[in-house]
């Protein structure tokens, strides 16, 4: 098979892939043009002209696809760091981010509406079926019956950097289940609806069975940033963009680390 069936096959199945070329070399080795494709959990399929350039450049395309970034990178002839003597263009074709929402709530809906507007695969999943239902949410992608945790412990080590989880239960007996298995993920954003005296509740809980300050500090909690929202649409508008600072590194007036109500 072809790098570029290779290729075609891993669009057509929306599975991560990154295409690395050769655009621009000082010398005939490695070759202008030359191309190595890379997925997760596979051999890479092709060569830029030297297996050690190939090797650093499949690791660095790996980063590039859990990121969803594409950017030119620039190598030794053989791969060395500092040096510029070869361009590689590398080009990730990842699939949508994804934004798992626990909660069949009244802020669901319009959170699983603004998340599809900004290409998230959005999931819905409640243990309660008479609220989990696709009548309900029809933005979203997937709707599963079933507790938070479980859906977690299927779908976690499926989760990066660019994806969000998004606890919205305000019931301990979902949400600590829910945000212990999420810890566990390399998730890129973690958020928790509740008042803060509902996350201090919940923190003390997620103490007691075993979370650290250091994992603490990964959920936001209260959800959103502080903009004042009121209605579903508006407390949407603060979580997801809550989310885009936190995956983009801006730093943004988190209702986690002000003072006050949260309304």
């Amino acid at each position: 098979m072809s790098i570029f069936d290779t290729l075609r096959e891993a669009l057509a199945s929306e599975a991560p892939v990154a295409l690395a070329t050769v655009i621009a070399s000082e010398g005939p080795v490695p070759g202008v043009g030359g191309k190595l494709l890379v997925r997760p959990d596979h051999e890479p399929v092709g060569t830029l002209g030297d297996p050690d350039l190939d090797r650093v450049v499949a690791r660095d395309a790996l980063g590039e696809l859990a990121a969803g970034t594409t950017g030119v990178r620039h190598y030794g002839a053989q791969g060395q760091a500092n040096e510029a003597d070869v361009a590689v263009f590398v080009e990730s074709f990842a699939p949508p981010p994804q934004l798992l929402i626990f909660g069949a709530v009244d802020f669901t809906g319009a959170l699983a509406r603004v998340g599809k507007v900004l290409g998230y695969r959005v999931t819905v999943c409640d243990a309660r079926e008479v609220f989990a239902t696709t009548a309900r949410f029809p933005f979203a992608d997937e709707v599963v019956v079933d507790w938070p945790h479980r859906l977690l412990e299927r779908v976690g080590g499926q989760l990066g950097p660019r994806d969000a989880v998004c606890v919205l239960t305000h019931d301990p007996k979902f949400d600590v289940p829910a945000v212990l298995a999420a810890l566990r993920t390399d998730v890129g954003y973690l958020g928790a609806m509740g008042s803060r005296r509902t996350t201090d509740d919940r923190n003390r809980r997620l103490r007691d069975e075993g979370a650290t300050d250091d994992q603490l500090r990964r959920i936001m909690a209260p959800i959103g940033i502080d903009i004042g929202a009121r209605t579903p649409e508006e407390t949407a508008v603060s979580i997801l963009a809550e989310i885009i600072a936190t995956r983009t590194g801006r730093t943004a007036p988190s209702l986690r680390d002000a003072a006050g109500p949260i309304h």
